[in-house]
């Protein structure tokens, strides 16, 4: 039985992810692969973002990385302290870099990666006691659903 804290944390991790899923869906609508993110602080987003590398010719514009410059912005200070990051697929380690240079306190995703994943799929970066940043991982808010989008998306760009 959960307490009512982890009972909240539930109920947020699940709003937070439905956000970030309607973000990939936006990714998606622009031709991007459907991942989209939140900066969460205090119940609060401080930042959004999906991925953009293809629109911005950026490698690194993924969804991660927009929702942190946004929250950045937000909060005046590139130092993301008592914050979560809510994403749609299992960040790769260029990402979880960037959450550990931001200090992120908390990573919440939804659908595993096996190709790219860095937390715990291919390695598990956040789980690396030599490193001077740990953060707190949930996996699998949403999973399903957004797994059948990428599957969908990725099966009508192998057809055209």
């Amino acid at each position: 039985m959960l307490s009512k804290n982890e009972e909240d944390l539930e109920v947020d991790d699940l709003h937070f992810m439905q956000i970030a899923f309607g973000l990939a869906k936006q990714a998606q609508l622009e031709g991007e692969v459907p991942v989209g993110a939140v900066v969460v602080r205090d119940r609060r987003i401080v930042g959004r973002g999906y991925n953009r590398s293809i629109t911005m010719k950026d490698p690194t514009a993924h969804a991660e990385v927009m929702a942190m410059r946004n929250a950045s912005h937000e909060l005046d200070n590139y130092r993301l302290l008592d914050c979560t990051l809510y994403v749609t697929l299992e960040p790769c380690v260029m990402c979880i870099g960037a959450l550990f240079h931001a200090r992120v306190q908390r990573l919440v995703f939804a659908a595993a990666d096996p190709k790219t994943g860095a937390c715990g799929s291919i390695i598990n970066l956040p789980a690396e006691t030599r490193l001077n940043h740990h953060m707190s991982v949930t996996r699998g808010v949403m999973a399903q659903e957004t797994s059948a989008m990428l599957k969908q998306f990725f099966a009508e760009r192998r057809k055209s």
